[in-house]
């Protein structure tokens, strides 16, 4: 075959010749280079709500954290020029007295929980012998065996429900007796009565979840059968000592005869969150007593002349401080504390939490930021209601109602004032969720953005710093200030005297 031909460049030259040398390309010239289209399409701004595409606000983002840190810097270093240190290891304001009361309240409230086991115990007892009385009915008797076993699971119940109501009762009524009279520490006091207030909410949801287990045990009704995971602990097995102590232990407020669990326990995960908890503990004592006690202390004169606009500057800049507090406390308790709790007891729902920072509205909030409490009141207090007859928008003010009495016992007993600005709260939310609920009707994303604008002004400018300026001025008014050594001060600086002869 014939060899082909070998190919030759412009110059002639063979391709790849040593002697080659190509020529540089000549750039393509334009005779109209100054006439190209630059606005041939429709295009909106990136901002505009017409925007096909939404903007990423990372930088924003990194900009509003660094002017955080840096505007906090400030105030840190303003703090420590002004006033120094005030931490003091040293000094505390807590008596021998409220140590001792603190221990008795935490080793005697759950006393309460073990005497609504001896109640259900009995009613256990009840229930099997009048089960075993309607099995034995036969013929014609057993309409009437029925019937007299339903009068008296009725009749059994009312007694029942008559001794949980005491011990419940008796149980919140000495807590708060001790902690109003008998603890000074708001500190001290505010665990014991936490702790009651659990330890009640723990007992009426043992006794109202084994009424219905023991309905459903005299009176199956397979229309309405019970949830499958509590075959494997039916009633009235679950009546045990395991049981109600696991309940005792386990994080959540909702009684179950059966709990989801996890396989084993991760003791590193536990020591990693248990560490948080200390070091946020440590955070919090610290930006209490470095920063909100001399501005809770510096506001006092405003509050007692009625100077609203410096109020208000006041309450302006105590909430950076309550809201960072109450932001590691949320995350101490929920994120850290409970999961580790639930790490060893097994506990395998963790859904303590939801996505509260960005909700639009007032109602999602109270229904994701504390779901334990939630739980409870959705199972025990608001479906019962709606199951009844009850209107929803009637059952959710009972709820709130049931909810503002319970954080003003968290608030003012410790406090030793009951005041009623923590109830007020709760009652306020209610118009603030119609007010939000009627922004989500909005189209596009302007009344989201409008409820969690709204969210965030009613929880952090007014809601919280507010309350605590108020609850602090009332504590001053009542016993003076809280820190021996800002009494010292108050007293060389005339704030002291005008408190006394007030």
């Amino acid at each position: 075959m014939p060899r082909p031909a070998a190919s030759h460049n412009r110059t002639g030259q063979p391709r790849g010749s040593k002697g080659s040398a190509n020529p540089p390309r000549q750039p393509q010239r334009s005779k109209y280079r100054h006439v190209f289209a630059t606005h041939a399409v429709q295009r909106d701004s990136c901002l505009s709500p017409d925007a096909q595409a939404t903007p990423s606000f990372v930088g924003f983002r990194n900009l509003m954290v660094l002017v955080l840190i840096f505007s906090n810097l400030r105030l840190m270093i303003e703090n420590f020029r002004k006033y120094g240190v005030l931490i003091c290891f040293h000094c505390h304001d807590y008596r021998r007295q409220d140590v001792i009361y603190g221990f008795l309240l935490y080793f005697l409230v759950p006393c309460h929980l073990f005497a609504a086991f001896i109640i259900e115990l009995a009613a256990a007892q009840q229930a099997k012998s009048a089960l075993g009385r309607m099995k034995k009915a036969s013929g014609a008797d057993t309409c009437k065996k029925q019937e007299e076993a339903r009068k008296s699971f009725n009749s059994t119940w009312r007694i029942i429900a008559f001794f949980h109501a005491i011990n419940a009762t008796f149980n919140l009524a000495i807590a708060t007796y001790v902690v109003y009279y008998h603890i000074h520490h708001p500190g001290i006091g505010t665990l014991c009565e936490l702790h009651a207030v659990i330890v009640w909410l723990k007992v009426c949801s043992y006794a109202l979840t084994n009424r219905d287990l023991r309905h459903a045990l005299l009176h199956p009704n397979p229309a309405q059968p019970l949830p499958s995971l509590y075959k494997s602990c039916p009633y009235p097995q679950n009546i045990s000592w395991a049981n109600l102590c696991y309940f005792w232990w386990a994080p959540t407020l909702v009684y179950q005869p059966v709990y989801p669990r996890t396989p084993s326990i991760r003791w590193t995960f536990v020591l990693r969150h248990l560490v948080e908890v200390t070091g946020l503990s440590i955070v919090i004592w610290i930006a209490s007593a470095q920063y909100a006690a001399p501005l809770l202390q510096n506001s006092l004169s405003n509050l007692l002349v009625l100077d609203f606009v410096s109020i208000l500057e006041r309450i302006m800049k105590l909430s950076t401080i309550s809201l960072f507090c109450w932001l590691c406390g949320f995350f101490a308790l929920f994120q850290s504390f409970l999961n580790a709790l639930a790490e060893v007891t097994r506990f395998a729902d963790r859904e303590f939490y939801g996505e509260w920072w960005n909700v639009s509205s007032i109602r999602t909030y109270w229904t994701t930021w504390n779901k334990p409490v939630t739980n409870f009141m959705r199972r025990h207090v608001y479906s019962p209601l709606v199951g009844r007859g009850c209107p929803p928008a009637a059952a959710q003010i009972i709820v709130f109602l049931l909810s503002g009495v319970l954080h003003e016992l968290l608030v003012g007993v410790p406090t030793h004032n009951i005041i009623g600005v923590a109830f007020a709260g709760m009652m306020v939310q209610i118009p603030l969720i119609a007010l939000t609920d009627r922004l989500q009707m909005m189209r596009g994303v302007r009344g989201k953005v409008a409820g969690n604008v709204i969210f965030w002004i009613s929880f952090c400018l007014v809601g919280q710093p507010l309350a605590a300026l108020l609850y602090f001025f009332a504590w001053q008014a009542k016993y003076g200030s809280v820190s021996r050594e800002w009494q010292e001060r108050g007293m060389k600086g005339g704030l002291g005297e005008l408190l006394r002869r007030r």
